[in-house]
């Protein structure tokens, strides 16, 4: 069942009516498909070329088409060409011929893309609702988990940090991320419904009426530009591979802390999975599936990139590759999102083991050498001490506030018994946040 058809002598291929069509997935935007239609054919009555009994009829059978959808009465399958088509048809099988005026002044053009920026707008939404609940998590769990551990570079230790100060990290990325994906929303909040096939039409159309009816901020200025845009959407991809960064970052931490070889934490059962052989294992398998899933979304948008990079404006079926791209990733997003705020609300921290990470790992070494400079001792002189003074504990098998002050008098005359309130973990800390919040 086709929209078109008039110029054609010969039925189209049944290889290529299978490989055209797009119903198996746009059916997705069935109900912005359906409010789009609504907006489309009040704003013609207003206008009047359309009757506003014609009107009510035509709203009255999209609001029984959507009803039944939603309601599992109607299914959306057939040979229908998409989304469109089997609006369109079954409109007219309900209401009559009067169901063929609905596409006046409309393209499947810009109909489509009215669609899919609705879609895209409300599911960006709700993304953003999934990073605000799994930032209210982070939050709740650094505060109940302010334990000492060590800090990380080149995944060696470091420095002392908190479990707290170290998951606030990914709140800050994801607060970022947050305002990626509303920027994201504020670009793409325009109307291109009225743009039609690519040059506008010749009826005395009301876009800004349209535009209003479906909460854009204003039409788009550019017709051309307004069919053949899928920018929003791989700009909504570029957030969506950037969020995924960074929930892969946090779940390579959490496969690595729940690890025996750190055993910091504990993933909860339910977000853990077993081993067919080996009845010891307990795998993250929640973590390491986001991490692996964060290659599918990056590739879904350079697909998207690649597919938009050469085609001249103004609509190209091209474009029809755009939806599987985004739904896919999107759903992934969700998805992961989800299941990482799950994982986190249900997770235990060793404190005990990480406090020990900390004692073993020399983490207040570079306040060691910060106590001599105080002293008067240059910086380079004083690595250097605390870098023999490290060696030396680890033949004793000491940490640095374990050994006496007459040892480490041993490395410079400098040391008094204050470097031990110096070097304190819990001070270093307190001093390293006033530092922070300057």
């Amino acid at each position: 069942m086709k929209l078109w058809g008039g110029r054609f002598k010969k039925a189209e291929n049944k290889l290529m009516e299978d490989f055209n069509s797009s119903l198996g997935f746009d059916k997705t935007l069935y109900y912005e498909d359906i409010q789009g239609s609504k907006a489309h054919v009040k704003m013609l009555a207003k206008c009047g070329i359309l009757t506003q009994e014609e009107c009510e009829s035509i709203t009255g059978g999209l609001n029984s088409i959507l009803s039944d959808i939603e309601n599992d009465v109607l299914h959306i399958e057939g040979d229908y060409e998409d989304i469109h088509s089997f609006v369109e048809m079954n409109l007219i099988e309900r209401i009559g011929q009067v169901g063929k005026k609905l596409h006046t002044s409309r393209s499947r053009n810009d109909q489509v893309a009215v669609d899919l920026r609705l879609y895209a707008k409300k599911k960006a939404f709700e993304v953003i609702e999934d990073i605000d609940a799994l930032r209210d998590v982070i939050v709740k769990v650094g505060e109940e988990n302010n334990f000492l551990m060590p800090g990380y570079t080149h995944l060696q230790r470091a420095q002392v940090v908190t479990f707290k100060h170290h998951i606030m990290a990914y709140h800050n990325m994801l607060s970022r991320d947050k305002k990626r994906v509303e920027n994201a929303i504020e670009i793409m909040d325009e109307s291109p419904l009225g743009c039609c096939a690519l040059a506008g039409t010749t009826y005395n159309i009301d876009r800004s009426f349209t535009a209003k009816e479906l909460g854009f901020k204003k039409p788009v200025d550019n017709f051309l530009d307004g069919v053949s845009d899928r920018d929003y959407v791989i700009e909504l991809l570029s957030c969506f591979s950037i969020m995924m960064m960074h929930l892969s970052r946090l779940s390579e931490e959490l496969i690595l802390w729940s690890s025996k070889e750190f055993d910091f934490i504990l993933i909860d059962d339910e977000f853990s999975t077993g081993s067919s052989i080996m009845p010891q294992k307990k795998n993250p398998d929640a973590a390491e599936l986001i991490r692996g899933k964060t290659g599918r979304v990056y590739g879904s948008l350079m697909a998207l990139l690649t597919t938009m990079k050469g085609i001249p404006l103004a609509y190209n079926k091209d474009m029809q590759e755009d939806k599987e791209q985004f739904f896919n990733s999107l759903d992934t997003v969700l998805s992961c999102l989800k299941i990482m705020r799950g994982m986190l609300s249900s997770i235990k921290i060793k404190k005990e083991n990480t406090f020990n990470a900390v004692k073993k790992g020399f983490l207040n070494a570079t306040e060691a050498a910060d106590y001599l400079v105080n002293k008067g001792m240059a910086f380079r002189d004083a690595h250097k001490v605390i870098g023999e003074i490290v060696l030396y504990c680890e033949e004793k098998d000491k940490a640095i506030e374990d050994i006496s002050l007459e040892e480490l008098k041993n490395f410079s005359d400098l040391f008094e018994h204050d470097v031990y309130e110096f070097i304190d973990y819990e001070n270093t800390l307190s001093r390293g946040i006033k530092t922070e919040l300057k």
